[in-house]
């Protein structure tokens, strides 16, 4: 089942992320808040998996009551919605107001977030929550894009579009990743297992532009995949800033 990021309480989630008064609703314990609540999960979801995440195991990794949680969190939703705000980087440095240089920073570090937390591409978060980590995030990146000679929505379809791009990728390496655990089939293994009719396949001459690939062709490690992608998306993006910017000189 895809984990959804909006799935639980709306209200709850934004105001536990915004520190809003009801965040302590029980008293003061030496062993729970929210925050550690919030960095228990994240560390078992990136050691075990997001399924393996439950308020259970969460009470015990703090060695706490399960019900206790509650009191702090509502539910695994809302902590799903906290946890996809915590993972952000808190202190982010000023990106320079040069959009390509901006955009590459960006697509970077999001690479480098669902590498760590290999779980992260696999949350459809179509609806967001968003909490002050992602708000101070955009609003770095929306600085970082004042040179570029596009519109409020352009400059949002721009981000979307790299980050959707960063996460399509993390979801194929990661799983590729996990599969292995999971099955204890290496990836070398499991293509292995298809060699003979997958020869054979090729030797019939059906397939002439399959059989010409040189055997390298699909050896390009994960960041060969990502050095790639990430040129051929700023090269388009840069396609677009120089026509717009054509258009308005009348060139």
């Amino acid at each position: 089942m895809t984990e959804r990021t909006g799935a639980g309480d709306v209200h709850r989630s934004l105001a536990l992320m915004w520190q809003e008064p009801e965040r302590e609703r029980a008293a003061p314990s030496p062993r729970l808040s929210v925050d550690r609540i919030v960095e228990a999960a994240i560390e078992i979801a990136d050691a075990e998996g997001l399924e393996s995440v439950s308020m259970r195991r969460i009470a015990a990794a703090l060695e706490v009551g399960t019900m206790s949680l509650y009191r702090y969190v509502p539910g695994k939703e809302e902590l799903l919605d906290l946890m996809l705000d915590r993972v952000l980087e808190e202190d982010l440095e000023p990106y320079p107001v040069d959009w390509q240089a901006t955009l590459e920073r960006f697509a970077r570090e999001m690479w480098d977030l669902y590498r760590r937390h290999s779980w992260l591409p696999f949350v459809d978060q179509s609806r967001p929550i968003l909490g002050p980590r992602a708000m101070a995030g955009m609003e770095a990146l929306l600085g970082g894009l004042q040179d570029a000679p596009w519109t409020s929505q352009e400059k949002i379809l721009a981000i979307t579009t790299v980050e959707g791009f960063i996460a399509s990728l993390a979801r194929t390496v990661n799983g590729a990743a996990l599969a292995e655990e999971r099955t204890g089939v290496s990836n070398e293994e499991f293509w292995k297992a298809q060699e003979p009719i997958l020869v054979r396949a090729l030797e019939s001459g059906r397939y002439p532009q399959m059989a010409a690939l040189a055997e390298d062709a699909f050896a390009a490690t994960a960041e060969d995949s990502f050095e790639f992608a990430l040129q051929v998306v700023l090269d388009g993006l840069a396609a677009s800033v120089e026509r717009r910017r054509a258009r308005h000189t009348g060139s």
